[in-house]
C-alpha cells in the first residue's frame, strides 16, 4: 500500500459521520489489534471486533492498517524486550533467538519450536502493552486533530452560511 493510498483512506475515515471520539477509539482498537502477533489475521480480527463492539469498520480497520509492515519487526522486538522484563524467564529464548539469526542452520526444527513456544508469551504479554500504550496515544492524538478538524470545518460553513444570509 503507497503513502498516498494510506493518507486517501485516512482521510475519508475523517468524514464519517461518527462523533471525534468513537472514530478515535476505533482507530486506536484497529492500532492496538495491528501491534499483535496475529499478523496474517489482524484485518478480519479488526472486523470482528467492530462488529462485536459496534465500532466504525472503516476506522478500525484504518487503524490497523496504520502499522505499516516495515515497522512490524520493530514493534516485534519492542514487544518482545517489554515481554522478557516481565518475564524474566523468556530471556533464555530471546537469547536463543539471538544465536538463531547469527547461525540459521545451526539449530534442528524441534529446537525452533522450542523457541518459538519459550518466546510466545513474552511476545504475547509485551505486545499487548506495546499496543495498549500506541492506542492510547492514538486515540489522544486522533481526538484532538479530528475535534480540531471538524471545528475548522463548522466554522468555515457557518462563515459561508453568515455571508449567504
Amino acid at each position: 500500500m503507497t503513502f498516498d493510498r494510506l493518507r486517501r483512506r485516512f482521510r475519508g475515515v475523517l468524514h464519517l459521520d461518527d462523533p471525534p471520539w468513537r472514530i478515535a477509539l476505533a482507530l486506536a482498537v484497529g492500532v492496538f489489534i495491528s501491534c499483535t502477533p496475529f499478523y496474517f489475521f489482524q484485518t478480519l480480527l479488526a472486523i470482528l471486533v467492530a462488529i462485536v463492539f459496534r465500532l466504525n469498520k472503516a476506522a478500525t480497520i484504518a487503524g490497523t492498517w496504520l502499522n505499516l509492515p516495515w515497522f512490524q519487526p520493530f514493534v516485534y522486538a519492542a514487544a518482545l524486550k517489554v515481554g522478557t522484563l516481565i518475564l524474566p524467564e523468556s530471556e533464555v529464548a530471546t537469547d536463543a533467538l539471538g544465536a538463531l539469526f547469527r547461525r540459521p542452520t545451526a539449530f534442528s526444527w524441534s529446537e525452533l519450536v522450542d523457541l518459538a513456544q519459550g518466546m510466545s508469551r513474552a511476545l504475547l504479554v509485551g505486545t499487548t502493552l506495546v499496543g495498549a500504550v500506541a492506542a492510547v496515544g492514538t486515540y489522544l492524538v486522533a481526538f484532538r486533530w479530528i475535534s480540531a478538524r471538524r471545528a475548522r470545518r463548522n466554522a468555515a460553513a457557518d462563515l459561508d452560511n453568515r455571508r449567504a444570509a
